[in-house]
This record gives C-alpha cells, structure tokens and sequence, in this order.
C-alpha cells in the first residue's frame, strides 16, 4: 500500500482543504482510498464514539467504510496533556497508532493528516514528526500566500522532519493571489528548490474556501433568526465588531461583513441599516447583522431590519465569545457545506498535481 502524510506549518493554513482535494483526486484515479488521522485535537461524539472532526468530514464526504475508531485511533480532548504529564494517562498511544494504520493495508493508497505544525504533539510524544516517522510516510507541508513567510515556515518544519528520518517529498502553497501576483509560482518553486523541497501546488484564495455562509453562521452560533435576508448562501467577506460609535464603525466594515453587535446598540444597528438603505456603503457594506448579549431591539429597530432585508440573528452569549465562535467557523469545511467542498474538490483538481502525490506515495509503498 502506498501512503503520504500530509502536514502544514501551523493552524489554519488549509490542510482539511488539501486533504479533500487530494482524497477527491485519488478517487478520481480509481484507487481505493483510506484516511487516517492519527492525532487529534478536535473532538466530536458521533453515535457514541469520539474521534477528530476531520475523520468525520472524510468519512460522511468519500463514505469511507471504515469505522471512526480506526480513522482517528488517538485525539486530545480538554485536560488530556495534563493528565498525561502527571502519568494518568497509560494507554500505548503509539500501539494504537500502528494498529490503526496497519488496518488500512487492502487500500491502494492511504492519507495520513497531522495536526498543525510538524511539532504539534510532542507534549505527549506525538509529535507529527514523530508519528510519519513512526510509519515511515513521506511528508508534504502545506504553508500559506506570501514569499518570504512559506518558504521560512516551509524549511523550518522540514528540518524537523527530517531530524525524525522523515522524508519532505514537497510542498503545497495554500490561499495565493494569482490575479495579482501571476509569476507567484514560479518564484515559490524556485525559492523552495535551493532547500531541495519540490512544490506540488500553488492554490488560489477564494472567499469561499475560507468564509462561512450566512446559513453556516445560524447553524454555527445557534441562534435565532430575527430576518433571513434575500440569499442565506451566501457568502460573508469578513467580520466586523460593532463596539464603537456609529460614524467610526461604518468606516470599519468592509465589503459583505458580518457584524456583530450587542443587541443594545440600537444607534449602530440603525446606522448600518441606514447606509445598506440610502446607498451610502455603495451596495457592499453589512452582509447581516449578528446581535449579542440576549438583548433584543425594541419592535421599531426590528422593523427597519426587516424592511432593510438584511440578515439578523440573536444570541444570548457575549460579543467576544460569539467572535471566537465565528472564527472557528472561518476556518473549518463542515460535512454539510455542499457548496464549498464541490468548489474545494474542482479547485484541487485544476490547481494540485495529484499525479506527482502519487508518485511520492509510491516512493513509500510498504505491505
């Protein structure tokens, strides 16, 4: 069978984009596929067992027949690290590891995802250096836009890679502004090619594949709905926080934001409405409006929302821990977000050379 262990430089730099991609192009190539995310850091229960939310988005997207235990054989819920610092926790976390990846071996090819940076781990010996050394996969980094800051990260994780006999077979540049800066790739390639790392793909930023919809964001803060809005698809360009005076905050909302506001805030909430109303913010201001605190607006407030058709919804936490939430939402793909894993699957395929991922895997075939 013929494995790769797909790694990134920190959080957020799009390694669950990149996973289904890569999961989508193997089965475009008739290979039967596992995955196996040997370590994770965000659990959810699904029918009573727990295991990471990227073993669950693969399993629900592909079908994967294999159960969940097997998929994500070892995760770090709250309390975890400490317990295992202190010598509670006596389970063989490697042992488990092992028998999860071994159990993969009727697959033609299998997808092995770290967690963050090729350091995430070590506190309880797992780093994700560790464990592709562990299982001798090859590594393939995936980093971010820029030039200087994904080269840097991009040999920074490959030393410790390879510290670990971990061979760094390429690298993927997520989130790049190709309109803007066309010969981009080129440069990267080159740039990685004096440390003897070859770039696999270069991947164009889209809104999509990093905002949530406002359908997304009700589900996301469960709230409740004040008003829809013409179009709960779609997509919003940003956040902003209304806590500040009204003619300062209509200065700070960009194009298609999300604004969260305490619901108390009645002259913010007008001023905003106002500007979606006369024109002012030239048809691209507030996407919708996200009241906090519990506090509802007196009946006037809500009519103007209504009339101004804007998307409302109320929740009872606070401004910053709604933002918190929201920013979960930002960077995390959900099993039901048709849209955006149709896109990320299209955008993989034209974008990342999958043949070349297969070639690395092959390198690394074992029995």
């Amino acid at each position: 069978m013929r494995h790769v262990y797909l790694a990134a430089t920190g959080q957020n730099r799009g390694k669950t984009t990149v996973s289904l991609g890569v999961l989508d192009g193997f089965h475009r190539r008739g290979l039967s596929t596992g995955f196996l995310k040997p370590v994770g850091q965000r659990t959810i229960i699904e029918d009573g067992v727990p295991a990471d939310e990227d073993a669950i988005l693969m399993k629900h997207v592909f079908r994967l027949p294999e159960p969940l235990g097997q998929m994500s054989p070892v995760h770090i819920p709250r309390g975890f690290t400490q317990a295992y610092i202190e010598g509670a926790v006596v389970e063989d976390l490697p042992a488990l590891i092992r028998a999860a990846h071994a159990a993969f071996t009727d697959r033609d090819i299998l997808l092995i995802e770290g967690t963050g940076h090729a350091g995430v781990g070590a506190v309880i010996g797992l780093s994700n250096a560790v464990v592709a050394g562990m299982l001798g996969a090859p590594a393939v980094i995936v980093s971010e836009g820029g030039v200087g800051r994904p080269i840097d990260e991009i040999v920074l994780n490959a030393s410790l890679f390879e510290r670990h006999g971990v061979k760094v077979a390429g690298a993927i540049v997520n989130k790049v502004d190709l309109d803007a800066k066309p010969g981009l790739a080129h440069t990267l390639e080159r740039g990685l090619a004096r440390h003897g790392i070859p770039l696999l793909g270069v991947l164009p930023y889209r809104p999509i594949l990093s905002n949530p919809t406002l359908a997304m964001v009700l589900e996301g803060v469960h709230g409740e709905t004040i008003h829809p809005g013409p179009d709960l698809d779609g997509v919003i360009g940003g956040i902003a926080i209304g806590a500040m005076e009204p003619r300062h905050m209509l200065q700070r909302i960009g194009p298609r934001s999300l604004v969260i506001v305490p619901g108390d805030r009645a002259d913010v909430i007008r001023a905003i409405i106002g500007a979606h109303e006369d024109g002012s913010d030239d048809g691209d201001g507030a996407l919708g409006l996200v009241l906090t605190g519990g506090y509802r607006p007196d009946e006037a407030v809500l009519a103007a929302i209504r009339a101004a058709d804007v998307f409302a919804t109320l929740v009872p936490e606070d401004t910053y821990q709604v933002a918190s939430e929201l920013h979960d939402l930002l960077v995390k793909t959900h099993p039901a977000d048709a849209g955006k894993i149709a896109e990320i699957k299209a955008l993989l395929w034209e974008y990342l050379s999958i043949d070349r991922i297969l070639d690395v895997a092959e390198e690394a075939r074992f029995d």
